[in-house]
């Protein structure tokens, strides 16, 4: 029998790169979502779940805040401001600069709009504290951030690091509703393993690529099924959208390829806990990232 008492849905927003995903790794204690230093590498809405106690927290990653240049980054954006609707909590995560951008201002905008007709609770993290030498310049952060909205928690956490992760689960604990569990014991996310094995080769292309290639690919997963034997079948088709981009991805004699799937693989079998046999492909779909039946199959759909 679960000793869940009190369980909600808190969501992570911000611009893009600001630290979002590695901050719902931290929290969920593995990794649920992948990580780049390119912005704009989350696509779809993520849960991570935590447990701490009698409480579950349920954390949305979500895309970053940005101009959309694409159909697929108009569905990005779109979830980003949706994310903000019928949760019990928003923490707008920010990085310790004064200087509040216009991504930040219309999330602020956003946020202050839910916590005074319906009363959610609002939340100002502020990442990358490691990067700060002397702590004291966070106060000015603070009051910048402060004199937009009547914070409910004002954090500063390292989410590389894990600096104020436990600190910030404990003072959320609060924020949480009374009720069951929304998620079964031991389940960390709401993607399947199919779709992470898809994302963590798309984490290898943005890890390894440069310039516009990476953000112009998309992964399938068009086979995964585990032998008796225990090893996982994995079969990944990456597309792209240019006949050059698939060279490059390629790479001379295949050794790029090679290079992503071997790192992709190994990541694999850290998350499954078996040994992985992986297959990749590369394809050519033009401008898929502006064709609506595309960007559906390939996962990225509304709710």
């Amino acid at each position: 029998m679960s000793d869940i008492k009190k369980s909600g849905i808190i969501t992570i927003c911000g611009r893009p790169n600001v630290g979002k995903s590695t901050l719902a790794n931290a929290l969920a204690g593995e990794k649920v979502a992948i990580v780049s230093p390119k912005p704009q590498t989350t696509r779809n809405r993520i849960c991570a779940v935590a447990v701490r106690g009698e409480s579950q927290f349920v954390f949305v990653d979500t895309p970053g805040l940005h101009r959309a240049r694409t159909r697929l980054g108009d569905y990005m954006v779109k979830t980003a401001r949706q994310s903000v609707a019928d949760v019990d909590g928003i923490l707008l995560m920010v990085e310790p600069v004064e200087k509040i951008g216009p991504a930040e201002a219309e999330l602020i905008d956003r946020i202050g709009q839910q916590k005074r007709t319906l009363g959610v609770k609002a939340g100002l993290v502020i990442n990358k504290i490691d990067t700060v030498g002397e702590k004291e310049k966070l106060l000015s952060v603070i009051a910048a951030y402060s004199a937009r909205l009547d914070w409910d928690l004002v954090m500063p956490v390292s989410a590389r690091t894990g600096e104020g992760v436990e600190e910030l689960l404990g003072e959320l604990a609060a924020w949480l509703p009374q009720g069951p569990q929304l998620f079964p014991d031991g389940m960390t996310t709401d993607q399947t393993e199919r779709q992470m094995m898809a994302e963590i080769v798309r984490e290898k292309l943005l890890r390894e690529l440069d310039q516009e290639v990476p953000h112009g690919v998309a992964v399938e997963v068009t086979r995964f099924s585990q032998r008796d034997d225990g090893i996982i079948d994995c079969s990944a088709t990456i597309y792209c959208e240019k006949e050059s981009h698939k060279g490059i991805i390629i790479g001379k004699h295949g050794a790029m390829l090679k290079k992503i799937s071997t790192e992709a693989r190994e990541d694999m079998e850290r998350f499954m806990g078996e040994k992985v046999y992986l297959q990749t492909w590369v394809k050519v779909k033009e401008n898929w990232r502006d064709n609506p039946a595309a960007i559906q199959n390939f996962g990225y759909t509304e709710d």
